[in-house]
């Protein structure tokens, strides 16, 4: 007979989070999105040659320069 093992073995649902967990992934995202834009606004002031250089078309940047900093 097969049997599986519940998540709820191994991850106590009614513990409290961890209260020091949530000020770590908040700095951690604000510091992916600043990244984010730095890159874009680097990639936005390159000219044809330079994006041809490093292999990005002209359809490839404004994909990119499109999308919100969260993503």
């Amino acid at each position: 007979m097969e049997r599986t093992l519940s998540s709820d073995l191994f991850f106590d649902h009614t513990a409290p989070h961890n209260q020091t967990a949530w000020p770590l992934r908040l700095i951690a995202a604000l510091t992916l999105w600043q990244r984010r834009i730095i890159s874009r606004r680097q990639l936005a002031r390159l000219d044809s040659r330079l994006l041809a250089d490093a292999g990005i078309s002209e359809v490839q940047r404004q994909t990119e320069l499109r999308k919100p900093f969260w993503r």
